[in-house]
């Protein structure tokens, strides 16, 4: 079955999973976001890493949250021996394993089994108030001090050139990759969007939230033609491209949030080419 189909799939049980209570529910911890990489950057003031397509995870020292507060629900194993300082990480199933991570990560009780094949791949350690050069060190420490094979320190190197960080890029995307990660190693850690954390993608991507279906023609009559999303800044636009026929008979709900890509943006803002990606969990949000 096709990845989309499966999300889409994934999505439209999705509500019937979660439990969204008080009791589940916490204050979104107060992470970085990453900007669009636009290849003038000094690259040697940069580490660079893979992104992992996953699930982002923070660790507040006593329990598992997803980016938007979402208490989630690993066995009591997979914690185990974790320390009282937060960490994040993306909880991460493997290549080409998003769905797979998503539906573990978004249930409320998951058999054991399948939490035996995610992993969290610690990256940064948000309450330090040293350099991310520094805190490398740090969260390789603390993986070290965990040691259990799911919990993994992200690899980072240093960047060169932007001709090999493409190139780089390239490898990564053949091996099923989804980008990768550029972190200003003079950096303290800040929980806004600046050029100090960067992601590397082939298309640039972002949300929206649907709010409307239009009606297919021709081959696409009797059932969903595009999409109509908007975006957190309040535009509007249509997203015909990239659904799958699934989707366009399973359209993603009203209300629901969805990722597309994009080639840079026309003069009135709107994104040029976008095209459907796949429908956002909501743990994310």
């Amino acid at each position: 079955m096709q990845r989309r189909d499966l999300l889409s799939r994934l999505s439209l049980g999705y509500l019937g999973c979660m439990v969204d209570t008080p009791s589940s529910a916490a204050q979104p911890p107060a992470l970085w976001l990453a900007n669009p990489y636009q290849g003038n950057e000094n690259l040697p003031n940069y580490w660079v890493s893979e992104k992992y397509d996953g699930i982002r995870g923070y660790w507040d020292g006593h329990q598992l949250l997803s980016r938007s507060g979402k208490a989630l629900n690993p066995p009591t194993w997979f914690v185990q021996g974790w320390p009282d300082s937060p960490f994040e990480g993306e909880l991460w199933a493997g290549l080409g394993q998003f769905e797979q991570a998503a539906s573990v990560i978004q249930q409320k009780q998951t058999a054991d089994s399948a939490w035996h094949a995610m992993r969290i791949m610690v990256f940064d350690m948000p309450t330090s108030a040293k350099t991310f050069t520094e805190r490398i060190h740090l969260y390789q420490d603390l993986v070290k001090h965990i040691g259990t094979p799911w919990v993994q320190a992200v690899t980072q190197s240093q960047a060169t050139s932007h001709a090999d960080l493409k190139a780089l890029l390239h490898q990564t995307v053949q091996a099923g990759g989804e980008g990768l990660v550029l972190h200003r190693g003079s950096s303290m850690y800040q929980s806004v969007r600046n050029a100090d954390v960067l992601k590397v993608k082939q298309h640039e991507d972002a949300e929206a939230k649907v709010v409307d279906h239009e009606a297919g023609q021709g081959k696409h009559a009797q059932r969903t033609g595009a999409l109509w999303v908007e975006t957190p800044q309040g535009l509007r636009f249509k997203l015909g491209t990239g659904l799958s026929d699934f989707q366009r008979e399973n359209p993603p709900a009203v209300g629901q949030w969805v990722t597309y890509s994009y080639r840079g943006l026309t003069d009135k803002g709107v994104p040029r080419f976008a095209s459907f990606v796949r429908i956002r969990p909501a743990v994310e949000r």
